[in-house]
């Protein structure tokens, strides 16, 4: 009788390696195919190079939508609609210019063509949001604030003038986007705080510690209790340059913006959908946000998202897996200055009673895949990390705890949906996010695809075991 219980105990062991050899397998097959006749890397030349920037509300928003529709029909979808949702439409307006200047003190030697001031044109981006300078330039004299508690300091001082937010990147943090996150609300924040005092613009360090000098545009968040003024980003090496002058000596800047807003207008999420076998009223959520800002092509934030996104429904198909459960490719609209189609999707899935047992999006970039991040239960997390075996072989060595994105971050909210994501490496997410330099020629092949296999091999592990 004594043999009994090791007999159960085995015969659950040999169960075990069985279903892990199986998955393992199929895992290498995901791979394979996704390494050997991927289409996320040319799908991404198309997206940047013959849409390009595609901010929401632009002609750019258009022409991607319906590409996205085009493509996930052709990867063979079951299923494909562009679900509506009203989006803003904030425009730049024209090119956005500053330029600094100040007066020689006495005996200080003259340089340039001007005799009485020295100038400098510096490389400024309005900030996503943000009203304009009006028909006129903006010429004031700028006051160096290196932290909010230094504004508190200094509150008396700013009325009229321009405040120069010089809170630098944090470069102790290995994580990159805990420095995102700290430095954030200087752009967020930053313009409204200082119009609390009067203040009648603001110039912010860029988001980034970066070597160049592009400056990195990102939204902005106003208190309708004080006045809108302008907001604009600069490079790094020109923030060094003017926080050096202004510990000096007074600099005067001009300002020339003209960003506005027109009215709201129909955007789309554009929604690729395979059919469950087995449950298909289980709807597990895949994506990543078709929309970029104006002054990049978007490549890495999140073009790389949303090929990877694709990549893994075109895989699914080329090898012939049918999911047990719905899986939902989606594309989302209006994620950097609005979150519009992420609240769409997530407040029709809960008008019509949806059960969503996961919903997973890659937004950081389209590098070397480190890691994944899961938010549930802890007897959900548990599972998800007997799973890290599994995938560790294609570069997703941790599944930590805390996982997401802005975009399925509602659907958590409104029917408490895990979430997960795709967490490349972030050393060099930062020095393009937002600026000029997110452009198709910075995403490497290999990396890109690497992304795709690890987000598919967990897909297709909630897919079979469930959460």
């Amino acid at each position: 009788m004594r043999k009994l219980p090791f007999l159960l105990l085995f015969a659950f062991t040999v169960q075990i390696s069985f279903a892990q050899t199986e998955d393992s397998i199929f895992i290498k097959r995901i791979s394979d195919e996704i390494l050997t006749n991927g289409k996320a890397y040319e799908n991404l030349r198309h997206l940047t190079k013959k849409i390009g920037a595609r901010l929401a509300g632009s002609p750019g928003m258009v022409k991607s939508e319906q590409w996205g529709l085009k493509v996930m029909q052709e990867s063979g979808a079951h299923k494909a609609w562009m679900q509506e949702c009203m989006v803003p439409h904030w425009v730049r307006g024209g090119k956005d210019i500053a330029s600094a200047a100040y007066i020689p003190e006495r005996g200080e030697v003259k340089s340039g063509p001007y005799p009485t001031s020295v100038k400098k044109e510096l490389d400024i981006i309005a900030l996503g949001n943000s009203v304009g300078t009006g028909n006129n330039t903006l010429t004031e004299q700028v006051v160096l604030v290196n932290s909010f508690d230094e504004l508190e300091k200094k509150k008396e001082e700013v009325k009229d003038k321009i405040v120069f937010y010089n809170y630098k990147f944090n470069p102790t943090y290995i994580n990159t986007f805990l420095s995102y996150r700290d430095a954030g609300q200087y752009r967020g924040q930053g313009p409204s705080r200082a119009a609390k005092y009067g203040a009648k613009a603001v110039i912010v360090r860029s988001m980034s510690h970066a070597a160049d000098n592009h400056p990195h545009t990102g939204a902005i968040r106003y208190d309708s209790a004080y006045a809108k003024i302008p907001a604009v980003a600069i490079g790094l090496q020109d923030a060094d340059w003017l926080s050096e002058q202004l510990q000096k000596r007074n600099v005067m800047v001009t300002l020339k913006t003209n960003g506005h807003f027109l009215p709201d207008t129909i955007g789309h999420n554009i929604i690729g959908e395979l059919r469950g076998t087995e449950f298909p009223d289980e709807i597990i959520t895949v994506g990543g946000h078709l929309d970029s800002w104006d002054n990049c092509e978007g490549a890495h934030d999140d073009g790389a998202g949303c090929v990877q996104t694709i990549e893994m429904l075109r895989a699914f198909k080329a090898i012939g897996y049918k999911p047990k459960r719905t899986i939902r490719f989606v594309l989302f609209a209006n994620e950097e200055n609005g979150l519009r189609g992420g609240n769409k999707y997530a407040e029709e899935a809960k008008a019509k009673n949806e059960k969503h047992i996961l919903a997973m999006e890659s937004d950081a970039g389209g590098f070397t895949p480190r890691s994944l991040g899961f938010s549930g239960s802890d007897v959900q997390y548990e599972k998800v990390l007997s799973w890290k075996a599994l995938i560790a072989p294609y570069g997703c060595t941790e599944i930590n705890k805390g996982g997401g994105g802005a975009d399925i971050g509602p659907l958590n909210r409104a029917l408490k949906t895990p979430t997960a994501s795709l967490n490349p490496d972030s050393q060099r997410y930062f020095d393009i996010h937002h600026a000029r330099s997110d452009v198709f020629e910075a995403v490497n092949k290999r990396e890109l695809e690497l992304g795709a296999v690890n987000m598919a091999a967990f897909i297709y592990l909630v897919d079979k075991y469930g959460l």
